[in-house]
């Protein structure tokens, strides 16, 4: 039960983050006149901050490691998942004819399952035997 609402808490977290940094994207997009891939730079850097916060405080609450371990562990991860949304963003722009906003959509929740299993199995994992 208690992974169900683990899992639950994280598509919440993942999903406000995901939204963050989609309007992020579009707004910069339409209202800044900003290049799909930049602005998507931008989008990734607004919502680190909200998935950091959410994942820390809710959806892996009381893991018991320090923030010191935890919140630069989470920005390696949060940015190798940048580096593969940024990269398959790149060739779907390229290579499809589908809007940018259908792809960035496609993109941010491929690398979802990635962030969940890796934060549950290293940036949070205080005690293992609570895991």
């Amino acid at each position: 039960m208690r992974l169900n609402m683990q899992a639950l808490r994280f598509i919440a977290v993942g999903c406000l983050a995901a939204a963050v940094h989609w309007l992020t994207v579009v707004a910069l997009v339409e209202q800044a006149a900003l290049r799909p891939l930049l602005a998507n730079l931008f989008g990734w850097l607004v919502a680190l901050g909200v998935s950091f916060a959410g994942h820390h405080h809710l959806t892996f609450r009381g893991h018991g490691t320090p923030l010191r371990h935890s919140m630069p562990r989470f920005v390696a991860l949060s940015a190798t998942g940048f580096l593969i949304n940024e990269t398959t963003f790149a060739a779907s722009l390229h290579w499809s004819t589908l809007g940018y906003r259908i792809l960035l959509t496609g993109v941010l929740v491929l690398v979802a399952g990635m962030t969940w299993a890796l934060s549950r199995l290293w940036v949070f994992r205080g005690n293992p035997a609570r895991a």
